[in-house]
């Protein structure tokens, strides 16, 4: 059994050894330390890529005009495809996966207020968008574009956070009346921005753009959500029968995949999540062949310091120790080495991670307190390990560092003791 006296006659066996054990527990701190800054960093691209997405529902679908590239019936290539309103209305009945639906018309002017004044992009939008997108607009800041707008074509506007701080410094711009081009428009609302992105859009209502900026008829672009695709094989099906239904609509080969684009959420959002899981199983077999780099020098150290010790085991055995109390010495030393190096390389590397995190949050804050706008520091966000995972790692390390003690050990205690004293 483990007392103080052993734990003084390991402590003793260190010493005598110091630089042989520093290099041993730093190969096996080296191991948790890079496998926890690596984990953190493929956790920082995962956060990073998810984030990107977060203005967008996992479900949406968009889908915009193009020109034919193939005859059809004797009508030439090069024609332009133009959606219409019946295919919003039909979208819903001859797909009952589609659950909200919004055309789309985008335009660039010059927005002001009195003296101020900046060029930005007004986005022609039904009140379903802002499901589909996650346009959020909080109470206090007024309301998105609905219904009664689009029906009554009221010129009214959702402007961006950045917008609204150009335009209207401290003041309220809710209420307020805003030239848009050569027309005015009434702000209802500030949607929520947390980049204050100076290319995010504003928001007027569909009926009003299309009135203004396409004759009243037609449009190009069309954003809706759909439930159910919960597959790669689904969505690719989805897409198929979505080109053949326009195709048939607006007259063109169905095979002719130029006429109109189509951009799934669902599909990039299974691609990235399927990248990023690649990119995390490599960072475990990286970080794993590391650590067992560190436990096979803890097993070389282990068989030396034995092999060195053999005629100290035959000693006790002749004196009468038993072979599991050998068997524990060796064991408590390497599990001694691989724990308290183990736990200094889990420290440096939480601490490393959470050293870059606290100092990306400080850029982050800076961007949306408006400076260094224009930058994009969202593409690697939280690049920390979880408590749970970095405890794991030293744990495994701990067992690991019980085999690569025990294995020697066993060796050792089968040496009788006159053999082991005839060692040299």
């Amino acid at each position: 059994m483990f007392d103080f006296d052993n734990f003084r006659e390991i402590w003793s066996t260190i010493q005598k050894n110091k630089l042989r054990t520093f290099l041993t527990g730093f190969s096996v701190a080296w191991g948790i330390f890079m496998l926890i800054v690596m984990l953190g960093a493929g956790n920082g691209l995962r956060n990073g890529i998810f984030y990107n997405f977060r203005n967008f529902a996992t479900n949406s679908v968009e889908s915009w005009t193009r020109y034919t590239t193939k005859p059809w019936k004797g009508m030439q290539e090069n024609r332009r495809i133009n959606f219409k309103e019946e295919d919003l209305t039909d979208l819903k009945i001859f797909f009952p996966e589609v659950s909200l639906v919004s055309a789309s018309i985008s335009h660039s002017d010059t927005i002001s207020y009195n003296r101020e004044y900046l060029t930005g992009e007004t986005n022609g939008v039904s009140p379903d968008y802002a499901q589909i997108r996650y346009v959020n607009v909080d109470t206090k800041n007024g309301r998105f574009i609905n219904e009664q707008d689009m029906r009554e074509c009221r010129k009214v506007i959702v402007l961006s956070p950045r917008m609204a701080e150009v335009l209207f410094r401290k003041e309220s711009p809710v209420g307020k009346y805003v030239r848009c081009g050569d027309s005015m428009f009434q702000v209802v609302g500030v949607y929520n921005d947390d980049n204050k992105s100076n290319n995010a859009p504003a928001y007027i209502p569909f009926t009003v753009a299309q009135m203004l900026y396409n004759k009243g008829y037609g449009f190009g672009y069309i954003t809706f959500a759909v439930d159910g695709l919960d597959t790669e094989e689904a969505n690719k099906a989805f897409e198929q029968r979505f080109r053949a239904w326009m195709a048939r609509r607006h007259q063109y080969d169905p095979s002719d995949e130029n006429a109109i684009g189509f951009w799934s959420m669902a599909s990039e959002f299974q691609m990235f999540g399927n990248m990023v899981n690649a990119i995390t199983l490599f960072i475990w077999i990286i970080g794993i062949g590391t650590l067992m780099a560190g436990i096979v020098g803890v097993s070389n150290i282990m068989l030396i310091t034995v092999k060195e010790r053999t005629k100290e085991f035959g000693i006790r055995k002749a004196l009468g120790a038993k072979p599991a109390s050998i068997l524990g010495l060796v064991i408590t030393e390497s599990i001694l080495v691989t724990a308290v190096f183990g736990y200094v390389g889990m420290v440096a590397g939480i601490g490393v991670t959470e050293l870059i995190n606290s100092a990306m949050e400080t850029a982050q804050a800076a961007q949306q307190a408006g400076e260094n706008m224009g930058e994009d520091l969202s593409i690697f966000r939280n690049p920390t390990v979880d408590l749970g995972i970095a405890l794991s790692a030293n744990l495994l390390i701990i067992v690991a560092g019980v085999l690569a003690g025990y294995f020697p050990a066993r060796k050792a205690t089968h040496v009788t003791a006159i053999e082991a004293m005839r060692a040299e």
